[in-house]
């Protein structure tokens, strides 16, 4: 079996995966921007072979990276990174190389909130309401359905990037003065605990391992105000959160793959 693993330096503990999949058999190829010498001894001994290439950003370099392996290794049958961030860049891959996994014309179900949260309402699972805006005027026309304080961030965005609480007019008019390339979503701002469920998926999307953590902050707070954040595995896992994990994963009909979903338990209703 032949995997291609983007960027496998980081995060560096990350290696870890690779040597398990050596320790089974497979041959695991990484495409990163590291010269090799600056490549652990840990990663080195863990993949069959490494290609540098000067960014990661650009397709083009993935593109000849993967044909290479391909004719000097033969097909290529998984591609991925565990890293968000590439998850675009994974699913070109799969498409152009017909490798199984998500592709192109899936991902944006994945890597778009407003089309995720699709998926949650579908699924019968709450979400607070959000909707696209594209200038001051789409967002206090929604702001008036929903109030103070809300959140907007970029609809397709990675972790917290660029994503902010307003709480009152002149926060709302001074975000707006700003330049975004990503549209940008609003939703109102639950009060809440963030829990998440976390486990993964075996071929047939079955879950085979699953697991659930509370967290002392929200990623948003952390990242804005440079909070310090833990989170703590919970020994028993409440039946609704287990419930709605189970019911977005069936929605987004995704299979053998880790999985990591965010729900608040509102402090108003103690509901997920």
């Amino acid at each position: 079996m032949n995997v291609v693993y983007l960027s496998p330096n980081f995060p560096p503990n990350y290696y870890q995966f690779i040597l398990g999949l050596k320790n089974l058999g497979v041959n695991v190829f990484g495409i990163g921007e590291e010269s090799y010498e600056d490549v652990s001894n840990e990663l080195k001994y863990s993949l069959t072979e490494y290609y540098k290439v000067g960014s990661l950003e650009d397709y083009d370099q993935l593109l000849r990276a993967v044909a290479f392996f391909t004719h000097r290794y033969g097909k290529i049958d998984r591609v991925f990174s565990l890293n968000e961030y590439w998850l675009e860049k994974e699913s070109m891959l799969r498409t152009d190389f017909n490798i199984t996994g998500i592709k192109s014309d899936s991902i944006q179900v994945i890597k778009c909130k407003s089309k995720m949260k699709e998926k949650f309402i579908s699924a019968g699972v709450a979400v607070a309401r959000g909707e696209v805006v594209h200038d001051l005027e789409q967002a206090q026309q929604f702001i008036k359905k929903v109030g103070f304080p809300v959140v907007i961030k970029p609809d397709n965005g990675v972790g917290a990037s660029n994503t902010f609480k307003i709480n009152d007019p002149n926060e709302l008019d001074s975000i707006f003065k700003r330049k975004y390339n990503n549209e940008l979503i609003m939703e109102e701002f639950i009060d809440g605990d963030l829990y998440s469920f976390d486990g993964l998926l075996d071929k047939e999307g079955q879950i085979v391992f699953y697991t659930a953590h509370y967290y002392d902050t929200g990623i948003m707070q952390a990242v804005n105000e440079k909070k310090d954040l833990f989170c703590y595995s919970l020994r028993e896992i409440p039946e609704d959160l287990k419930d709605a994990g189970e019911k977005t994963l069936k929605a987004f009909n995704v299979k053998e793959t880790f999985f990591h979903l965010e729900y608040f338990r509102s402090k108003i209703n103690n509901k997920i």
